[in-house]
């Protein structure tokens, strides 16, 4: 399923995940109905907090909160994103719901790479913890890590054909 955005009037559903744009990341939570989500959010996340919300990288523990979705969203760009849909069945949001509530006001342990509010997300509807943003920042950085794995091979290469070696450096004297 694509995802849709809310300001085409397409209202979310119960169990739909909700994809908010805080500039260089993206925050989500679940739509449990009546205007509200439940989101994991550190104590740095918040609508507008801008680079202070990237602090939430520092934090090992998030609360599990009940928000009114805009209050959440505030004036950032979001969208209903069921983004594994195409790989996933979703549960039945009636389960979703109830047991997001169950974990109300809990703190849990908050990790960047293992246990983000997209894990949370996804694990809620999908019965799967998986995380799109993290999957996409070790691509970039197996990527970056082959192309400066090639370039320092080049230059063994280069300077095995092309500089002298030191037996030849030592006849040369």
């Amino acid at each position: 399923m694509a995802p849709t955005l809310y300001d085409d009037g397409e209202k979310p559903e119960v169990g739909d995940l909700i994809e908010i744009f805080r500039g260089t990341y993206q925050h989500w939570a679940v739509y449990i109905g009546e205007g509200y989500v439940i989101h994991l959010a550190p104590p740095s996340e918040r609508a507008q907090a801008g680079a202070y919300s990237m602090m939430s990288v520092l934090c090992d523990k998030a609360i599990v909160k009940k928000e009114e979705l805009w209050d959440v969203v505030g004036t950032d760009k979001w969208q209903v994103n069921n983004l594994l849909d195409k790989n996933y069945q979703p549960r039945p949001a009636c389960t979703i719901v109830q047991e997001a509530e169950s974990m109300l006001n809990q703190e849990l342990p908050y990790c960047v790479f293992r246990g983000n509010c997209e894990h949370f997300a996804t694990e809620l509807r999908y019965g799967k913890a998986e995380s799109r943003q993290v999957r996409k920042a070790a691509e970039v950085a197996v990527g970056v890590g082959m192309v400066t794995m090639l370039g320092l091979g080049a230059i063994a290469v280069a300077s095995a054909l092309f500089g002298s070696s030191k037996k030849e450096r030592e006849s040369k004297q």
